[in-house]
């Protein structure tokens, strides 16, 4: 029954945290007081719960979320922080590989979002490096969304053996 009262409680305390400080208008938090915010008291609730309660499940969750606002958060205010998807992705990632870290389950989503992050991330990076401004390989490779469809319907159609 312990368990179950950390994910409200924190939510209460940081909502209430939150609301209260809006109101009294408590200058130094200014930027702060905007949704992203929101994001990231749940996404922490998440986490509490996750880690305090050993509810390992509510790992994705609250990686995702926290992740999100503090994106959000950041973007804006540093230069090396990328406002790119793969950010997004790079989150998600980083939730599967940390949820995996404790159920052992959610590997492979987590190293394919990985995978994915990168690639988007470093798109124009790997295309350089690779050399494949070439006429022939980079209009092949202007359909390497095709292939991520393909491989997706794979997964939902085949049958575990």
């Amino acid at each position: 029954m312990k368990n179950q009262r950390i994910f409200p409680g924190i939510i209460l305390i940081g909502f209430g945290a939150y609301f209260f400080l809006q109101q009294t208008n408590f200058s130094p938090l200014q930027p702060f007081y905007t949704w992203p915010t929101l994001l990231l008291i749940v996404g922490g609730a998440f986490l509490f719960q996750a880690y305090g309660a050993r509810d390992y499940e509510a790992i994705l969750p609250g990686v995702i979320l926290a992740g999100f606002g503090l994106h959000f958060h950041v973007v804006n205010r540093l230069e090396i922080w990328p406002d790119h998807i793969g950010t997004f992705i790079l989150i998600i990632a980083l939730g599967f590989l940390l949820r995996h870290q404790k159920t052992g389950t959610g590997l492979f989503q987590g190293i394919l979002f990985l995978i994915l992050a990168a690639m988007l991330l470093f798109y124009d990076r790997v295309i350089e490096w690779m050399g494949l401004l070439e006429n022939g390989v980079s209009n092949a490779w202007r359909f390497w969304p095709i292939l991520l469809i393909l491989i997706g319907f794979y997964f939902l159609i085949a049958k575990k053996k």
